[in-house]
């Protein structure tokens, strides 16, 4: 292992100093840097308390406050506090405060609630896809993702219950973020009491300034009524280390970092950034093997690995809070997630892997695809703060400092710029935005995009030739809280007879994880995922491993004797639920297939016909729709033996282009089942010209 500080002599001459302790540091391990002050004492401490009264005098006298504020200094607990406390609540009103993850909406409820010593659904609540955890004649403070809250302005489109709405986390620019800016500076031409605090752990304040003063945009109208305050955080010196030279494999090269730390440094927790669940997990099972094989500690300290995620259940997620002995180290190992969406004060060395998993869509190749991509300077900035939130830190880079300066962007792309548009268009239409094309986007989504997303969801039957939702699909599909070829899957399903078994592979559709990775590795884990396959494909794997935990009463060790991720189990039937109360508000009846898989198969191709592929000479696939080269995932029951022709849910892009959750089709129920978008010329299925 080699890691160098920029500034010392050479490379690998710092490396002599790897296992000396920093003067002053603690010598126990803790869960909250302030626990043993009282709740109240804590919130005092926080840097934002001395700002208190700077923040509500701005709050009142401008519609628009930017706040810049690093991340732990307090803005996403205090604020909603601060505005209660202040009156902003009274009169059964509620302050909204929006965050980008699921984890962070419920982890800061959570907080916030013992805060304020409350009962968590009831003065504080929180709501997220497929959970709502808030009362509407009692809650006063109401977390949420930014999801939701455009959900809640398609039922009421001036936010009437709302006197300050918190857009919390920015920066990161996320798809449902950039709408809501969009939608709430419309709202404000109505509501001018509205007040919109927007806070950002980056300083790109300047962005959202110029965007609400009407500098740079299509529709000038706040002019200078918006107030910029910056906020400074607790933030203790981080020394960087970086790589001599590149790595072949970050995973395993994070472990033998993780290990090092383990064994040569002072006490503090670890936190590893990867890119997935997929990474995270066999990371995990390395350092139970590496525990295992190894020595003990010369302190005797144990290591104790923690998972965070989205795909987790919000009670896995909050695991990593928890407070551990004396003697045990965690390694928390996140996704991105962890580097401004939630705070752990406890860590002191980071590793990051200099890598992040992204959802990019291609509207020349007309598919959607998640990659693996270098992260971004600003990221990577982020990360190596978390090791700085109590003490002095390390940051483990696992990456060349010149690739951190000639190979990182400054910023990450928007995602409003490399995304699938069409449910982010199909829901500004249900709000009744008609002229999407006009939006006043902060920023603009590529030409082509917006063309490619309007024309699936006219291909999907959600639009008219005049670009107006339909009734019967469009205003339905709207309604649904997953993406629009998944609902009219849903929708599809009543009239052919199997709503029951959809409603089933949507749930599982919609989780992250359904197989785990064994301790005895990959290859049983695909062994596992094939004990449920059948010809048809993937989605009538998902069916059966449901029907088969619910069998075997829905047991835990049957879960892990298969190999399954139980916790994601009891998901599927909560979603399953959800969605079920959707078909029922929409009177789709409630049928089962009685095993006619063809039925099962015809539904998925309603709702993900554009997704289709056929079978070439040379093995790989060619979507109809732009010809483009694709392979079946290894993971696939299709892998061993490739149809003629298929629909796929997904693409991954890693070292080749795989389709996953993949169902074999026949070429004529595209023609049937989609004549408007497909037609058989010179004996061959081709797209339809647009």
């Amino acid at each position: 292992m080699k890691f160098w500080k920029p500034g010392t002599s050479t490379p690998g001459e710092h490396l002599n100093e790897f296992d000396r302790a920093n003067e002053g540091e603690t010598q126990c391990m803790v869960y909250n840097s302030m626990e043993s002050y009282s709740i109240s004492q804590q919130r005092l401490k926080l840097p934002i308390y001395q700002y208190r009264t700077s923040l509500l005098y701005l709050v009142e006298n401008y519609p628009v406050v930017v706040i810049v504020g690093s991340t732990g200094c307090g803005k996403t607990t205090q604020i909603p506090q601060y505005l209660h406390e202040a009156g902003w609540t009274e009169g059964g009103r509620m302050i909204a405060c929006t965050q980008p993850r699921r984890v962070a909406a419920v982890s800061v409820a959570a907080r916030v609630a013992e805060e304020m010593s409350v009962t968590i659904g009831r003065e504080v609540g929180y709501s997220i896809r497929f959970d709502d955890c808030s009362d509407p004649l009692l809650t006063k403070i109401k977390y949420m993702t930014d999801g939701m809250l455009l959900r809640e302005i398609m039922l009421d489109p001036l936010l009437t219950r709302y006197p300050v709405i918190m857009i919390d986390e920015a920066h990161e620019r996320s798809l449902h973020t950039d709408i809501l800016v969009g939608l709430l500076k419309k709202i404000m031409k109505k509501r001018p009491d509205l007040r919109l605090i927007v806070s950002s752990a980056t300083v790109d304040a300047k962005e959202f300034f110029n965007f609400f003063s009407g500098k740079n945009t299509v529709n000038p109208q706040l002019d200078n009524r918006v107030a910029i305050m910056s906020i400074p955080g607790r933030i203790y010196p981080v020394d960087i280390y970086y790589r001599t030279s590149p790595v072949s494999d970050y995973v395993i090269s994070s472990l033998e970092t993780v290990w090092n730390i383990h064994m040569n440094e002072p006490e503090g927790h670890i936190l590893v950034f990867l890119t997935g669940q997929e990474e995270i997990e066999y990371l995990i099972q390395l350092i139970a093997e590496k525990v295992a094989q190894s020595k003990l500690h010369p302190k005797n300290w144990k290591l104790l690995p923690l998972p965070i995620y989205s795909g987790l259940s919000p009670e896995q997620q909050l695991r990593v809070f928890t407070p551990v002995s004396k003697n045990t180290r965690k390694v928390i190992i996140a996704t991105n997630i962890a580097e401004t969406s939630i705070t752990i004060d406890d860590v002191v060395y980071v590793v990051d892997c200099g890598f992040i998993k992204i959802r990019a869509y291609n509207p020349k190749t007309d598919s959607e695809a998640l990659i693996v991509v270098p992260t971004s300077q600003s990221s990577a900035n982020q990360r190596s703060g978390r090791a700085g939130r109590v003490k002095p830190g390390k940051c483990y880079r696992l990456y060349p400092e010149e690739a951190f300066h000639e190979v990182l962007e400054t910023k990450s792309t928007p995602e409003m710029q490399r995304s699938n548009l069409a449910p982010v268009l199909l829901q500004l239409k249900a709000i009744g935005i008609d002229n999407v094309l006009r939006f006043d986007f902060m920023s603009p989504p590529p030409a082509k995009s917006m063309i490619r997303a309007l024309e699936l969801l006219y291909a999907l039957g959600a639009l008219d030739d005049g670009a107006n939702l339909t009734p019967n699909i469009g205003a339905v599909i709207a309604e649904f809280p997953v993406e629009p070829p998944l609902a009219k899957m849903l929708i599809a399903s009543g009239q052919l007879g199997c709503s029951e078994e959809i409603l089933t592979i949507a749930a599982m559709l919609s989780l992250q994880g359904v197989f785990t990775t064994p301790k005895s590795g990959k290859s049983n884990h695909d062994n596992s995922k094939r004990k449920f396959s059948v010809h048809e494909g993937d989605h009538i794997t998902y069916l059966n491993v449901y029907i088969s935990f619910l069998k075997n009463g829905q047991s835990q060790k049957w879960c892990q004797q298969h190999n399954i991720n139980f916790k994601a189990m009891q998901r599927a039937i909560d979603i399953r639920q959800q969605l079920e109360k959707y078909l029922r508000r929409f009177k789709v009846p409630l049928v089962s297939a009685e095993g006619e898989a063809e039925k099962i198969v015809k539904a998925i191709v309603h709702g993900y016909f554009h997704n289709a592929a056929s079978l070439h000479n040379d093995g790989s696939y060619r979507t109809l729709r732009s010809n483009h080269k694709l392979s079946i995932h290894p993971s696939s029951g299709l892998f061993r033996n490739p149809p003629p022709w298929l629909v796929f849910h997904e693409v991954l892009t890693t070292n080749k282009e795989y389709m996953r959750d993949c169902t074999a089709i026949e070429s004529s129920w595209l023609q049937e089942i989609a004549p408007h978008f497909y037609q058989f010329k010179h004996n061959t299925l081709q797209k339809v010209p647009s």
